[in-house]
């Protein structure tokens, strides 16, 4: 779990207006940060397995996300993308 601290950093980075918590961009980014974390986990603990499904349905969840901003607005999504350093 991302502290208090990190998450408001990432939502200030990403968000696309001052009151914006929930935007496809900050939650992309959310999850990408916790991808990383628990990626990151697993190659320590290989056979962590709980961990291991948690981290596939936040890929899941971003997938859906990037999909749908790619959808519906394809600049943001290719900006977004090469903030975050995403391939694609």
């Amino acid at each position: 779990m991302l502290q208090t601290k990190q998450k408001t950093k990432i939502i200030e980075k990403f968000r696309t207006h001052e009151k914006d918590t929930g935007s496809a961009e900050v939650q992309i980014s959310l999850l990408t940060e916790e991808i990383k974390r628990l990626t990151a986990h697993l190659k320590q603990h290989s056979k962590d397995n709980h961990s291991r499904r948690g981290l596939l349905g936040m890929v899941a969840s971003r997938k859906k996300l990037m999909d749908y901003l790619a959808k519906h607005n394809p600049t943001r999504h290719q900006k977004l993308i090469k903030k975050l350093g995403l391939k694609k």
